[in-house]
């Protein structure tokens, strides 16, 4: 049994996931769907490439994914298929599979043009269900990506967010708020090793005397989880992902600081 799993920024309220399985359970009968999320920022390409990241890892092998956050349906950006060694990935070529690709150390990729895989109806605003679904469940059946399309050799790739590094400080940006309104930045990985140090950049350093600026906040250390200061306290921690995250214990970051994506981390440190 193949599993599909979707991301996407659909939400749930409406019926666009729904319609996407019942296209996909008509083709594909004995697939097994799993949904990552639909709350993806609405049109926010970065951030469904960082929960693809964060996830994608923890499906099991022949898992295919159909990722479906697309502002530009219906333009000239191509649908398409991309098969790593373990897993496949049906979504817009737009830079939300730049993880993924970058990760890979070989892929093949093809574009979704060939008519016997997509519905015969093809709207110019809904993809997901027209081209996307059906090349998800034909894949899952067994259909080679050979047969979806011709190759594609050049896929998109999002551009770096910035980071800056110097002897003692990395300066880096928020990428993503959480729905608990934690700040995720793009600062990591952070590696916690067994004498308590922290590993960054092939650097040791003492993670109580970092100090970290965010907007205009100074925290001092970087603590292991939550429950190392008060109930209500912000804090500086390491997320399940490796990254660098500004949190308040039992409480919502964002809403406290009022910050938003793209506002500046600095990280100064000494090394161990």
């Amino acid at each position: 049994m193949v599993t599909i799993a979707l991301l996407t920024d659909f939400g749930t309220q409406d019926v666009y996931v729904g319609v996407m399985k019942g296209v996909m359970r008509r083709i594909s009968p004995e697939a097994q769907f799993v949904d990552i999320s639909h709350a993806i920022p609405p049109q926010s390409i970065r951030a469904g490439a960082l929960a693809l990241r964060n996830s994608y890892t923890y499906f099991p092998e022949g898992t295919v994914f159909l990722v479906v956050i697309d502002p530009g349906v219906g333009s000239a950006r191509r649908p398409i298929a991309v098969e790593t060694g373990n897993y496949c990935f049906i979504a817009p070529d737009n830079g939300v599979l730049t993880p993924i690709l970058q990760a890979a150390d070989a892929f093949n990729a093809v574009e979704l043009v060939n008519p016997e895989y997509r519905l015969s109806r093809l709207s110019a605003t809904f993809h997901g269900r027209d081209v996307f679904a059906p090349a998800a469940a034909h894949v899952a059946r067994g259909v080679a990506l050979s047969e979806l399309g011709p190759a594609v050799e050049d896929p998109v790739l999002l551009p770096p967010t910035p980071v800056t590094r110097t002897y003692g400080q990395i300066t880096g940006e928020i990428v993503y708020i959480d729905h608990f309104g934690n700040f995720i930045t793009n600062i990591g990985p952070l590696l916690w090793q067994a004498d308590g140090q922290l590993l960054l950049d092939d650097r040791k350093f003492d993670p109580a005397a970092v100090r970290v600026t965010v907007g205009d906040t100074l925290l001092i250390g970087i603590k292991r989880a939550y429950h190392e200061v008060q109930s209500g306290a912000l804090l500086a921690q390491v997320d399940s992902s490796g990254d660098l995250e500004i949190a308040v214990n039992q409480g919502n970051a964002a809403q406290r600081l009022g910050l938003a994506v793209g506002t500046k981390v600095r990280v100064e440190f000494t090394s161990a």
